[in-house]
């Protein structure tokens, strides 16, 4: 079985840029949708015997008619070359209140051929599976809110205890139902112990919902198909099964900025090592941090200048300069010259951080109940070195004579 896995596409990601003039559709959507073709492109050349989506094809919960054609297209793809394509449901797709449609139920009410939408816990077997010889365990998103108010606990560490060792239970009977001479597949939109968010950031328990990992490293699974968490890795890495998650389609903030995209094969085979195959999206747009500190009030610009990166790295990337810097220097910055530094870029965020140089000190050996507020003022005025500190001064002495006479 030669299976291939991507997740967490956010089609609707249109937080940077422009519009098409052509399509109309954000430019920032035609680079999700890009690397979705590359996807679909793949599974067809490949003639892989399934798909299978873990979950998040939007950001919004309740997506624009516009962006679930551009995703409908896609899967129709799938369909029309009878490639059996399994969706997941993920916590971006769930509805935003009980009883109105999820993201993805038309494939569902339609029965679109090839598709089989996973909205609920369930055990899949052949003859669910369009007689694949392969077993799938699917675990989409699990609604917190809803789990605590079946369990019925009132502290949420509790209750997340208990959902976790529900879920470790049923699926581990799950697989005590499996068919031992068939391979079985486990796809979950979920958080897994030991996992990286990007930044190196470890997923503990007790945060959230989170899966143990000797749940999912079960060697009874051929291959576990992770959504949720955009930085690819596997979490099993060296080892069998593979814990795989292969990352979201596109970057979607600073945060993926040093990241590469993939999409993953997988080769599976019921009493062999499964092999994995990642392959890299490529013409991904670029993502460029920079964080400077300005040292010196002289030429600000043109130090800020020099702090970004060269002209050719950023054509077309979207780019964040960070600077830190006195907060009497504000003027200095021509934020205007700047931006046209860097009209070759996509877009252009500059973010300014001023600085209080310091805190304001109290004389050593003077207390501050020894001080008139005139003087604690007179103090910070010229700790923040204010143009105009005789005529505050002037005003906060009649404010205050005012004061006094009315007491």
């Amino acid at each position: 079985m030669k299976l291939l896995h991507f997740a967490d596409a956010h089609i609707d990601m249109a937080n940077y840029g422009r519009h098409d003039p052509v399509s109309g559709l954000p430019l920032r959507v035609l680079d999700f949708l890009k690397s979705l073709d590359t996807i679909v492109d793949a599974a067809i050349e490949r003639k892989v015997d399934m798909v299978i989506f873990a979950g998040d094809a939007y950001k919004d919960r309740s997506p624009a008619p516009t962006f679930q054609r551009e995703w409908g297209r896609r899967i129709m793809r799938l369909s029309q070359a009878k490639i059996p394509t399994l969706l997941l449901v993920g916590n971006h797709d769930i509805s935003p209140a009980i009883g109105r449609a999820h993201a993805l139920q038309e494939f569902k009410t339609l029965q679109v051929p090839f598709v089989k939408v996973l909205d609920a816990p369930a055990l899949l077997k052949p003859d669910e599976l369009w007689g694949l010889p392969i077993q799938v365990i699917a675990m989409p998103w699990i609604a917190r809110s809803g789990l605590m108010a079946v369990t019925g606990e009132m502290d949420s560490s509790q209750a997340f205890n208990r959902i976790e060792e529900n879920i470790g239970e049923l699926i581990t009977g799950w697989l005590e139902e499996c068919d031992s001479s068939l391979p079985v597949v486990l796809t979950a939109h979920a958080s897994i112990e030991g996992a990286k968010f990007g930044g190196e950031r470890l997923v503990m328990l007790g945060n959230d919902l989170v899966l143990s990992g000797g749940l999912v490293k079960n060697k009874k699974f051929s291959y576990v198909a992770m959504g949720h968490i955009h930085k690819p890795q596997d979490v099993n890495e060296d080892s069998q099964p593979p814990v795989v998650y292969p990352g979201s389609i596109e970057r979607v903030d600073f945060g993926e900025a040093k990241e590469d995209r993939f999409f993953v094969i997988a080769e599976v085979e019921q009493g062999r090592d499964t092999k994995v195959e990642w392959i890299q999206l490529t013409g991904v747009r670029k993502f460029i941090d920079r964080r400077t500190v300005l040292g010196s009030s002289e030429n600000a610009t043109e130090a800020l200048k020099a702090a970004m990166p060269a002209a050719n790295e950023m054509s077309g990337a979207i780019i964040r300069l960070t600077v830190e810097y006195p907060r009497e220097w504000d003027s200095l910055i021509d934020e205007s010259a700047l931006r046209k530094h860097a009209e070759g870029a996509f877009e252009f965020h500059l973010v300014k951080r001023p600085q209080i140089e310091s805190r304001v000190r109290i004389p050593e050996g003077q207390a501050v109940s020894s001080l008139s507020p005139l003087d604690l003022l007179e103090q910070y005025l010229a700790s923040t070195k204010v143009s105009d500190a005789d005529e505050l001064k002037k005003l906060a002495q009649e404010i205050i004579s005012e004061d006094s006479s009315e007491s």
